[in-house]
């Protein structure tokens, strides 16, 4: 597919319409250049249609699901695929549901489609559900950070694909954050961080499932009948703007590039403010010691109902300020968590400090900022893990 061709270059490709070589524009001619487009797995109809076709079909999408406006179930349902289930994940799947918030069975007002929960008690098909379909399709935008709950849900529907022996179809995205790989690597195993991975894995959702499968992490020997619905002209070094929002409190471009260094502030007492439309984009308490910048968390239905720090007026630093390239160019960002450490004025900084350990992974990071190690010093001592995990990847890189 091509954005732009010019006019010369159409009449070329006309006299030419026999010949396999387009002929080089030059200069003098000042055209422009031809750019290929993204075609993102949900687009290439034509890969993954033969295998659904007579099938009975199983869901796994979100709000994300969906490509110039149209959503994943209402093209299925278009192109008569016998859709029996949404498996709807963290945030259900409309995606207004709370961080962590119990998502309810449903039925979907606009086709009349079940809408199973796989958020909550039950964070795996059962057997039972699995019993009434054939293949199961998965399509949500991930945004590359282990803690990002959407590839545990992709281990727990790859599991019980493999224990029930069904196909899984997953229609490939690209990942924002896909540029580079960093952080602590994971000691710990919760549904914030299932795998021994960096927090930055630097893979799209479809390289991530082959991962899962080649390094047996389903256990048990299982291996999943995995098919890929790969994206077409893309590359882990260009930048995507996402369409929709991935999540409640992922609603801009720099919330998603700031994610990865600011969610550890979740098991802290800083605000990364839920309960304000920039969540993700700033911190703040109402002991930081600079008040130059303020904000006041409150509940907004559909993204934070109880924020924390609710009503308090919180003290802190102002991301939105930063440009969006250089946030994206710097990668995984100790600096923040420094400071908050280093200026806020509490007994325990640390308030949840289970919680921040599942998110780095270990109790290393947690003590090392409290040692008063600086970025540099800190990230040295993930440089060997993250070397060993550069080379697992490799195998299961799809775009290079």
């Amino acid at each position: 597919m091509l954005r732009k061709i010019s006019l010369f270059v159409l009449s070329c490709l006309m006299m030419n319409a026999c010949s396999s070589q387009v002929p080089l524009v030059t200069d003098q001619y000042k055209q422009e250049v031809i750019i290929p487009v993204l075609q993102l797995g949900i687009e290439r109809t034509q890969e993954y249609l033969p295998l659904l076709q007579g099938k009975r079909l199983g869901v796994v999408t979100n709000q994300t699901g969906e490509i110039r406006g149209k959503h994943l179930l209402d093209t299925l349902l278009g192109m008569k695929v016998n859709v029996i289930c949404v498996l709807a994940p963290e945030h259900g799947f409309r995606g207004n549901a709370d961080a962590g918030a119990h998502v309810n069975d449903s039925v979907d007002g606009k086709t009349g489609v079940k809408i199973l929960s796989i958020y909550g008690k039950k964070k795996k098909p059962s057997k039972e559900i699995m019993q009434t379909i054939d293949v199961v399709v998965f399509d949500m935008q991930d945004v590359g950070a282990r803690f990002y709950t959407y590839i545990s849900t992709l281990h727990y529907v790859m599991q019980a694909c493999a224990e029930n022996g069904k196909q899984l179809v997953v229609l490939d995205r690209p990942n924002p954050n896909g540029n580079y790989v960093d952080g602590p690597m994971n000691d710990t195993t919760s549904f914030i961080g299932m795998h021994p991975i960096p927090v930055v894995h630097g893979m799209t959702i479809g390289e991530y499932a082959q991962m899962i499968n080649g390094e047996g992490w389903l256990g048990n020997n299982l291996k999943c009948d995995l098919k890929v619905i790969a994206i077409q002209n893309y590359n882990h070094q260009m930048k995507y703007n996402l369409p929709v929002h991935p999540s409640p409190n992922l609603a801009s471009m720099k919330a998603i590039y700031l994610y990865p260094s600011i969610c550890f502030f979740e098991g802290t007492v800083m605000s990364v403010g839920r309960g304000t439309d920039f969540a993700f984009e700033v911190y703040g308490n109402p002991n930081y010691s600079d008040t130059s910048f303020s904000f006041t968390p409150r509940s907004i239905k559909g993204k934070s109902m109880d924020p924390p720090l609710k009503g308090e007026k919180c003290y802190g630093k102002d991301l939105r300020v930063l440009n969006e390239d250089s946030i994206r160019a710097n990668g995984l960002d100790l600096s923040y968590l420094i400071d908050a450490y280093k200026n806020t004025k509490v007994k325990d900084f640390f308030s949840l400090k289970t919680h921040f350990d599942l998110c780095a992974g270990s109790s290393l990071l947690r003590k090392q900022i409290m040692s008063g190690m600086t970025e540099a010093e800190i990230k040295a001592t993930w440089q060997p893990g993250l070397n060993k995990f550069r080379e697992m990847r490799a195998k299961y890189l799809i775009y290079n």
